[in-house]
């Protein structure tokens, strides 16, 4: 697509990065087909093909609009369009990049204002855990709305204490151990058994998705360098990998290399971090026949057939498709994934729920539906958002797929 950028934006690196990722596109539709959005809303606008023309008139000198703006924020930023484009348009890049030229140009209402800067400021806090602690508390008691986005206390159980000669770092996360504590426990259990040694860098914090994504992209990469500057030690020491559990987490920091590729201190360590960056189930082809004597038959039986919902930021951000299935095959499980719709968003998305609970709310409910007739004794997937999000919508037990595997260990 012939891009012709405004004076303004001409030597600039959103102008620079916006012309490269448009010269790509060739609107030729495809990527509306899997295009969340657009299958809900109908509209042109509110799909991958219809955002890029719109950041591709204001890059060209148009002024946004306030509905400009509500069409981007429309963007679930699932990048499922990624994995559908034939011309390899980096569309989450593009949408990272316009949304913040078109905020810096649009001003937002007070409400929203307001509502954006507590999500940014607050979910990374220190003080999440113990809000997250005291809305479980009264949980009984929460609006509808409120207990959905608080899920019920979970016992987190124990962290291993053998040590090992291999050693992988882990990211503990900003919300997940407040609200699934024993995803890590169990990441570190599971991996235990198969002799590596899980290490949490305690001034690791938010990978810096939260902030970044509600456009303040600055707030986002201070959290990046707060993280690299806390893992660096241990990459010196040669640590193996640095381990998501969380897919929204992990396809941020393999991100790192590109956000920071600018920033001159940084750049090169960034772009070693994002290197040695592997989602959890990226080292199952090596656990599998490790852990499958050591789990129990008995619990393997009564764990019955489970369904997979694999993360947008897994299947699209990271590319990674059917190893999760395939690998919990391969040790036993009974899993599927939905006949329907499969490489859809639940609607989870970041702060997505909040932010656009209506949307969200339908695609949960759309996806719940595929899901459930399964008739799954259990539904798994591979990010904390997704998991409460889904949990909301549903009396079937919703969980991480490592809680499950760490269960069927003897």
């Amino acid at each position: 697509m012939q891009t012709n950028l405004a004076p303004q934006y001409v030597g600039t690196p959103e102008g620079e990065a916006a012309e490269a990722i448009l010269r790509k596109c060739v609107h030729c539709g495809f990527c509306t087909a899997t295009c969340p959005t657009y299958q809900l809303l109908g509209d042109e606008l509110d799909g991958p093909r219809g955002r890029i023309y719109l950041m591709k008139q204001v890059f060209e000198g148009a002024t946004p609009t306030r509905k400009t703006q509500q069409h981007l924020d429309r963007c679930l930023t699932c990048r499922n369009c990624e994995s559908t484009c034939p011309s390899g348009v980096q569309y989450g890049h593009l949408v990272d990049v316009g949304r913040k030229v078109v905020d810096a140009q649009v001003p937002r209402p007070m409400g929203e204002r307001m509502l954006r800067w507590a999500l940014k400021e607050g979910l990374p806090s220190p003080l999440f855990a113990p809000a997250m602690k005291l809305g479980q508390a009264v949980r009984g008691v929460l609006p509808a709305k409120l207990k959905a986005k608080v899920p019920a206390p979970q016992a987190a159980g124990a962290w291993p204490t053998q040590t090992h000669a291999r050693k992988v770092l882990m990211l503990a996360g900003c919300v997940q151990p407040a609200m699934m504590p024993n995803v890590n426990t169990a990441t570190a259990r599971v991996l235990d058994a198969a002799g590596i040694q899980t290490v949490v860098a305690t001034k690791a914090g938010c990978c810096g998705a939260v902030k970044f994504h509600l456009n303040d992209q600055d707030g986002g990469k201070a959290h990046m360098r707060a993280n690299i500057d806390a893992w660096w030690p241990y990459v010196e020491q040669g640590v193996e990998a640095i381990v998501m559990n969380a897919s929204g987490c992990g396809v941020m920091v393999k991100d790192y290399g590109h956000v920071l590729k600018d920033d001159a201190a940084y750049a090169a360590k960034a772009k070693r971090i994002s290197e040695l960056t592997q989602d959890l189930s990226e080292l199952l082809p090596d656990l599998v026949p490790v852990l499958k004597p050591k789990l129990n038959a008995a619990a393997l039986a009564n764990a019955g057939m489970q369904a997979f919902h694999p993360p947008c930021t897994l299947q699209h951000g990271q590319q990674l498709k059917g190893g999760v299935e395939k690998h919990l095959a391969d040790l036993g499980f009974a899993i599927q994934v939905a006949n329907t719709e499969a490489h859809l968003c639940c609607g989870s998305a970041g702060t997505y729920s909040v932010l656009n609970p209506e949307i969200s709310t339908t695609l949960r409910d759309r996806k719940l539906g595929h899901l459930d007739a399964l008739q799954p004794k259990a539904i798994l997937s591979a990010n904390v958002g997704c998991i409460t999000h889904l949990q909301s919508g549903t009396d079937v037990p919703v969980k991480h797929w490592v809680e499950v595997l760490d269960a069927a260990l003897n």
